[in-house]
């Protein structure tokens, strides 16, 4: 069974790390540091299908959920990312419960979806070595859907009401965006926004997600209700950690 998806139902909180430098070695790195789940990103970061096959076989070894954003909630992305193995999936912009249900249904096979089958050639069936993997691969899919709009907060509750939607994730970035304050997550419309959202969100019977600002926003969000959290990115740490250390260095005169 997928660990993250367990631990969303039973909600525990689980603590994760953006993926953006698209690259095994730094991958596996950050797969042996603690975390419950790594998000590769093929939104907002170079990553092809290629690439994060190569970081899937990096992890692999490691006990962390590997979690894939696309680019796009399509369907055909869907069953590539599915297929060379990713189990758990997190949807940018959602807006709909039909939104919702559409993208459910590309993550089943039929009858209750509208997955290709290619099973024998999937390195998530084990090359067909997996027998049973078409009447049993919906019940370890880990499906996230982002809320990032005015559209999506006004949707909550009928996204949140979609059989085989496992959490809801409120994406603060574009969501402040959206509210007519970029690149300002801290305006109270857009805290309040946020907060209105874990709530609801809750209060619709589903476990809720956030990128955090700081640890201790992630503590924050932890005591909102938000149970799925990153608490920062592989970029932030070699920036700010290169930055740092240059800083406590002095050069000669």
């Amino acid at each position: 069974m997928n660990p993250l998806k367990v631990a969303l139902a039973e909600d525990r909180l689980q603590i994760g790390l953006w993926q953006a430098l698209a690259n095994p070695y730094t991958a596996e790195i950050c797969a042996g540091t603690g975390y419950d789940w790594l998000l590769f990103d093929g939104e907002h970061a170079p990553n092809t299908a290629q690439t994060l096959l190569a970081q899937l076989q990096a992890v692999a070894p490691y006990p962390v959920e590997a979690v894939a954003r696309p680019p796009i909630g399509d369907p055909v992305i869907i069953k590539q990312y599915l297929d060379i193995g990713f189990r758990s999936l997190l949807i940018p912009m959602v807006e709909s419960g039909e939104q919702a249900r559409h993208l459910v249904n590309a993550t089943r096979f039929p009858p209750h979806g509208i997955r290709g089958v290619a099973s024998s050639t999937s390195r998530a069936s084990g090359f067909g070595a997996n027998a049973t993997y078409l009447q049993t691969a919906h019940e370890h899919i880990c499906l996230i859907l982002q809320i990032e709009s005015q559209a999506g907060l006004d949707a909550i509750e009928d996204i949140a009401a979609v059989e085989g939607v496992d959490a809801l994730f409120v994406g603060p970035g574009d969501l402040a965006a959206a509210l007519g304050h970029p690149g300002n997550i801290a305006h109270p419309d857009v805290q309040a926004a946020i907060a209105d959202a874990l709530s609801r969100i809750k209060k619709a019977g589903k476990p809720s997600g956030i990128f955090a600002t700081s640890p201790e926003n992630a503590t924050e969000m932890a005591g909102a209700g938000a149970r799925f959290i990153s608490v920062g990115t592989d970029i932030g740490l070699l920036s700010n950690g290169a930055k740092q250390l240059r800083k406590r260095v002095s050069g000669p005169d």
